[in-house]
C-alpha cells in the first residue's frame, strides 16, 4: 500500500517563520514567534503550576483531569494524545476496529480466524466532510479504510446539513467526521446541529467525530458557559459522538503537541488500545501542559482579545474590497476568500512575491479560493493586511 502524501503539511512547513507577513498561520499565538530552542514558550514563562493533589498525582492535577473538568465530563471520558492530529488518527482507527465484525465461529479455517484477531476488516469506511481539512481525509486511508464525502455547500453559506450526511451513508461506514470551526471556512455549528448529525450517523451503527481545535473561536456573547468549553460550542457528552481538542490554535501552544480525545469510557478504553501504536506525550509537554490548563481563564482572556480584534480586522478588510468576495463569520479570524480575477494559486504566488503568506484553497479541495487566517498581533496582521490590499490590486 502507498501511503497517501500529505500535500498541505509538505507546504506549509517552514513557511511562516519564513516570510515577513504571515496570514497564513490560524493559531492565536499573537506576537510570540516558535523557537524550537526554548522550552518554556512565552504565554507560559512565569505562570505559576498548578498546587498539590496527593491523590492520586503528587505534582498536582493531570492533563487528564484538568481537560475533563474542563469539558465537564470523567477523567475515563479522556485520552490525552500528543496533538489533535495523533487523536483524530487514533479515534479513526478506534472507530475503524470497533465497527469490525467479531471472529466467525464459522471460519473455515485457524487461518481465517486469526486473520479476524490479528487486525480490522479493510472494507469499513469513514465518511469526511467536502470541502475539508487534508489529513481527514488521508489519514483513515493508512488503517485501510475507504474514504467517502458529503458536501457542506457554498451555496447553503457551508453549513452542516444532517441530511447531506445521511444520504452519503452506507452499509459500512464507521465513522463520519467534521470541524467546528469548519476548518478551512470558519463557519460554526451549534449543538444541537450536532447532536442531529451524531443521531443520524447513530443510526447507521457509526460514531460522529468533531475535530474541534477551532471551535473556542468565539466571542463571549456568541454563547452560554453551560455547553462550551474553553468558551466555543462543544459536542462532548453527545451520545456518539468523539471530540478531539488541543492547546495548539486558541492557546497558541503548537510547540507542545497536547491534544486529546473525548468519548464513551469503552471508546476511549479502545483508543487507549490503539494508542499504544502511538508516541505518548513527552513529560515536559505534559508539565507545561498542565500549566497552561491551571492558568486557563488568563490564557483564554488573552487569546480572546486578540480573536476579537484580529476577526474585526478581517470583516472590516473583506467588507472594503470590492474584488474579494466569501464569507466572514462573527468570531473568526480566519475565511475562505475568492478573488474576481485569480484563483487560489495565483493570489497566493503573487503574495509570496511579496513575502506575505496565505494558503491556496486547492488544500482544502477549492482551487478557485484561498484562506485568510489572522494569527499574530494586531501590529502585524495591519501590515498584512496592507500587503494583501497591494496584492489583490496587482491581480
Amino acid at each position: 500500500m502507498s501511503l497517501p502524501a500529505i500535500d498541505y503539511l509538505d507546504w506549509i512547513e517552514g513557511r511562516p517563520e519564513s516570510v515577513e507577513h504571515d496570514l497564513g498561520s490560524s493559531d492565536l499565538r499573537g506576537a510570540a514567534a516558535r523557537d524550537p530552542d526554548v522550552v518554556v514558550p512565552e504565554r507560559l514563562a512565569g505562570l505559576p503550576d498548578p498546587g498539590p493533589n496527593p491523590d492520586p498525582d503528587p505534582d498536582g492535577v493531570t492533563v487528564r483531569e484538568a481537560v475533563a473538568a474542563t469539558y465537564e465530563v470523567s477523567p475515563g471520558n479522556v485520552l490525552v494524545t500528543a496533538g489533535a492530529s495523533p487523536a483524530n488518527a487514533v479515534a479513526a482507527a478506534a472507530a475503524l476496529d470497533e465497527a469490525d465484525p467479531a471472529p466467525d465461529a464459522a471460519a473455515s479455517t485457524a487461518e481465517d480466524y486469526l486473520a479476524f484477531e490479528d487486525g480490522f476488516d479493510p472494507s469499513g469506511s469513514v465518511l469526511v466532510e467536502k470541502p475539508a481539512y487534508e489529513p481527514l481525509v488521508d489519514t483513515p486511508q493508512l488503517f485501510g479504510a475507504r474514504v467517502d464525502r458529503f458536501l457542506r455547500r457554498a451555496s447553503a453559506d457551508w453549513r452542516l446539513d444532517p441530511e447531506q450526511i445521511e444520504a452519503a451513508l452506507v452499509d459500512d461506514t464507521a465513522l463520519v467526521t467534521v470541524t467546528n470551526r469548519h476548518n478551512p471556512t470558519g463557519r460554526l455549528t451549534a449543538r444541537e446541529t450536532l447532536a442531529e448529525a451524531a443521531a443520524v450517523a447513530g443510526a447507521h451503527d457509526a460514531r460522529l467525530l468533531v475535530d474541534e481545535v477551532y471551535a473556542p473561536y468565539v466571542l463571549p456573547a456568541d454563547g452560554d458557559d453551560a455547553e462550551h468549553a474553553f468558551g466555543g460550542v462543544t459536542a462532548a457528552g453527545l451520545d456518539g459522538v468523539v471530540v478531539t481538542g488541543s492547546l495548539t490554535k486558541f492557546h497558541g501552544l503548537g510547540g507542545l503537541g497536547v491534544g486529546w480525545l473525548i468519548a464513551d469510557e469503552a471508546f476511549v478504553e479502545r483508543a487507549e488500545r490503539v494508542g499504544r501504536h502511538f508516541p505518548s506525550l513527552p513529560g515536559p509537554s505534559r508539565a507545561l501542559g498542565r500549566r497552561a490548563l491551571a492558568n486557563r481563564e488568563a490564557l483564554e482572556r488573552d487569546s480572546r482579545d486578540l480573536l476579537g480584534r484580529n476577526a474585526d480586522l478581517l470583516a472590516t478588510f473583506v467588507e472594503g474590497r470590492a474584488d474579494l468576495a466569501g464569507p466572514v463569520y462573527e468570531g473568526s479570524s480566519y475565511a475562505l476568500l475568492t478573488h474576481e480575477r485569480a484563483d487560489g494559486d495565483a493570489v497566493a504566488e503573487t503574495a509570496l512575491d511579496r513575502d506575505l503568506l496565505v494558503v491556496p484553497g486547492r488544500f482544502f479541495e477549492t482551487p478557485d479560493r484561498f484562506r485568510v487566517s489572522l494569527g499574530r498581533d494586531g501590529v502585524h496582521v495591519r501590515e498584512a493586511l496592507d500587503v494583501l490590499g497591494g496584492v489583490c490590486d496587482d491581480l
